[in-house]
């Protein structure tokens, strides 16, 4: 397993350090990076690999599914230039969401789970890989509870359809339990997901659910350890894989809550 997690720096010199610090062996690529800075590319790809981390992904985080032609055209050439980025710095993937058909570009719309969606969904990610057509990386689309692919059955349905050999998958298994009944049934959901998406996984995110008795139904993102997602679990398979494949942790408050998620994570992958 390679654990990865943000860090503050500097320059790549502190970025090597910070991760040292943390026990992180996966790196994001650093967000102020641009497909123009070839030579600042350069310096973070040869500090990462002399310090023997793993450039797990670069972010795309962006609208390809807007209902604004002006904001899915502007979304679509964004994760153009970051799978070109990712590329250029041997990160394992590139990665966003599918996006949304509502305002919000990671949320809820009633017309994300329809065919239309579906389409729309292939042919934006058929036209950001076939600009680029990476050689060493992947273009990734993260799991999410009310948008394509929020299940594995969906995920492999995707990688059908789209039918492109550089489109992989980034599994966030807490993104998948949107029910009573997947919250309960954590150890089931990711066996299979790793029975059916295994193969394609170029990278997963690190953190924990937890469900409240307030009604009607409320899930709440959490430090990992501090809920229900057998981590036990997931880590062996993980390890089952026999590859590199990049744990990012994400979404925390502070740097103390990193530290905290760390040692949780590491922790058990001591004990296997």
């Amino acid at each position: 397993m390679r654990l990865g997690g943000p860090v503050v720096f500097n320059d790549p010199e502190e970025w090597v350090r910070e991760h040292r610090r943390f026990g992180y062996t996966a790196a994001s690529c650093p967000e102020h990076l641009t497909l123009d800075q070839s030579e600042e590319i350069e310096v973070y790809r040869r500090a990462a690999a002399a310090a023997g981390l793993i450039i797990a992904e670069a972010g795309a985080w962006s609208n390809p599914l807007s209902s604004n032609e002006s904001t899915r055209k502007s979304a679509i050439a964004y994760c153009q230039q970051q799978l070109a980025l990712a590329e250029e710095i041997g990160a394992q993937c590139c990665v966003n969401i599918t996006g949304s058909r509502g305002e919000k570009f990671d949320g809820p719309d009633p017309n994300n789970f329809s065919n239309e969606t579906f389409q729309l969904i292939v042919d934006s990610v058929r036209e950001i890989i076939d600009a680029v057509k990476p050689k060493r990386t992947f273009y990734t689309l993260e799991t999410m509870p009310w948008i394509f692919p929020s299940s594995a059955d969906e995920y492999v349905r995707l990688i059908q359809a789209i039918d492109r050999p550089e489109f992989a998958v980034h599994l966030d298994p807490v993104n998948m339990v949107n029910s009573p009944q997947m919250y309960y049934n954590t150890t089931d959901l990711l066996t299979e997901c790793f029975n059916k998406l295994g193969p394609y996984i170029k990278c997963c995110h690190a953190k924990d659910i937890l469900l409240s008795d307030k009604l009607t139904v409320h899930l709440s993102e959490v430090r990992p350890g501090l809920g229900i997602l057998d981590y036990h679990h997931f880590l062996k398979l993980l390890r089952a894989q026999n590859r590199e494949i990049p744990l990012m942790i994400e979404h925390l408050e502070s740097a103390e809550e990193y530290q905290l998620a760390a040692k949780y994570i590491l922790g058990i992958e001591n004990q296997l």
